[in-house]
């Protein structure tokens, strides 16, 4: 016997609670943030509206199902099962900390403060959860399945993100590490020239030379994909004023930039931001006594580099199924 789907509902403690939980009462938060020019009622305002939509949303779920709900912090010792349909009630973010734990689940994105969250992610309002979830767990339920990114250590560990990773120092120092390139296709040579401009784009030529390396000096590397478009690679390819055509959620394409490279005698910066199709990926072998490589933002959950150790920076098999 099959068994009933089970409604999870993914949330996160709120500024409000947070506050309570630092302070002790409402009357020493209210005194607190009145130091600061802030008012405790605005915070205590969307406090309230995010409960109000997860109330509405559990209402929503039908008699013959399961439900249960896990806060964000508790996301990776959560066990999903493949019954399971994910309504994630928050802000996009929320749905970006959860994706790395799915296994190929349905995820509704539920919008718990109109009007402060960008909607990328979470499309829906608490009121239409009453349609959305038998529609989820239904068979033919249109979803869209968007890319994720991994990064895999020589040593097998893997980390896995919805938006970007970051691999680079976990401070202010200079990041060292030699990049290269593999997949089905190579890049085209670098400039020979010393210390060369940087170039718009790492183009993927058929060079023979295979798998040609550059070292580099950096701030960090960031790969991400078209859901991730939105967020950090879209302020640094603004920065910059890339030529790159950034990818669409669905594509399975990449985009990768390297932050602040430093030309020198012994570090280049030829190859500084591109482009991966599916199959290829960047290989950065640690030059520094220590990197961190981390997703969606998230450094507590973060594989730690050495000397000498590599890393490859993928599309990942798996994708999120959020449904539209």
């Amino acid at each position: 016997m099959s068994l009933a789907p089970r409604a999870v509902l993914v949330h996160r403690t709120t500024e409000y609670e947070e506050l309570l939980a630092r302070h002790g009462t409402h009357g020493q938060a209210a005194f607190f943030l009145s130091a600061r020019g802030r008012s405790v009622e605005e915070v205590r305002e969307r406090h309230e509206r995010v409960h109000r939509a997860l109330a509405e949303v559990a209402g929503a779920v039908p008699l013959s199902w399961r439900q249960t709900r896990v806060e964000r912090a508790d996301l990776d010792r959560f066990l999903f099962g493949p019954e399971d349909v994910v309504v994630v009630v928050g802000q996009d973010g929320l749905v970006a900390n959860a994706a790395k734990y799915l296994s190929g689940q349905p995820v509704i994105g539920i919008d718990a403060d109109p009007g402060r969250n960008a909607g990328v992610l979470v499309r829906h309002r608490a009121a239409q959860a009453r349609r959305l979830l038998p529609y989820a767990a239904g068979a033919g339920a249109a979803v869209d399945e968007l890319t994720m990114v991994e990064a895999v250590t020589d040593d097998a560990q893997r980390l896995l993100a919805l938006n970007e990773i970051y691999v680079g120092p976990p401070g202010h120092q200079t990041a060292r590490y030699t990049l290269g390139f593999d997949g089905p296709k190579v890049p085209a040579k670098p400039n020979p020239k010393p210390n060369p401009k940087p170039t718009k784009e790492w183009r993927h030529g058929q060079d023979p030379e295979q798998q040609e390396s550059e070292p580099q000096a950096s701030s960090g590397v960031l790969v991400g994909t078209g859901t991730g478009a939105t967020g950090w690679l879209r302020s640094l390819w603004e920065q910059r004023s890339s030529a790159l055509t950034l990818p669409a959620p669905a594509d399975a394409r990449l985009a990768w930039f390297v932050r602040e490279a430093w030309p020198s005698p012994t570090t280049g910066t030829s190859r500084v931001e591109g482009l991966l199709d599916a199959g290829q990926g960047l290989r950065l072998t640690v030059e520094s006594d220590r990197l961190v490589a981390f997703g969606d933002g998230v450094e507590s959950d973060a594989l730690h580099l050495t000397w000498g150790q590599t890393v490859r920076l993928a599309a990942a098999d798996a994708r999120l199924r959020l449904v539209g």
